[in-house]
């Protein structure tokens, strides 16, 4: 069976607390729930991860990597806009990312427009919500 690791960066175990207007009423645990009930029937097997630590987020990626995921849906939060770290740790896994944004951050602050870790990730969700984490799992289970 498929592995794939859904991995949520700083700030994310707020998610229905944290400012609802931009990210929503759902919690991390309603994206995980929602992920879950869709991959089993895809013949998928998901992982979740979630750290509000840069270094534990690197450790998860090596970890991943050295049990053969071979695909990563990764939320990195803030890190996104800051993290050179997480960039090389995500062009050294050797694993398949989508990077998956619930708001449109181009839509947003100026310095959000910037990111450092979708360069090396296969693709970028931005603004649909949990459906972006959706998305994210119908392509990898198809193509990692």
């Amino acid at each position: 069976m498929k592995k794939i690791l859904v991995l949520n960066g700083p700030n994310l175990n707020r998610l229905g607390k944290r400012e609802p207007e931009i990210y929503g009423r759902n919690t991390l645990e309603d994206i995980q729930t929602m992920l879950d009930q869709v991959s089993t029937s895809m013949g998928v097997k998901l992982e979740h991860f979630q750290s509000n630590h840069e270094g534990q987020l690197i450790d998860r990626i090596y970890e991943a990597a050295d049990s053969g995921i071979k695909g990563v849906i990764f939320n990195p939060g803030a890190y996104t806009h800051t993290s050179v770290a997480l960039r090389d740790a995500i062009a050294g896994s050797g694993m398949s990312f989508i990077e998956v944004h619930l708001s449109n951050i181009y839509k947003r602050e100026s310095f959000r427009h910037h990111s450092y870790t979708a360069g090396v990730s296969i693709g970028v969700i931005s603004g649909l919500g949990i459906q972006g984490y959706m998305a994210a799992l119908h392509y990898l289970a198809m193509y990692s």
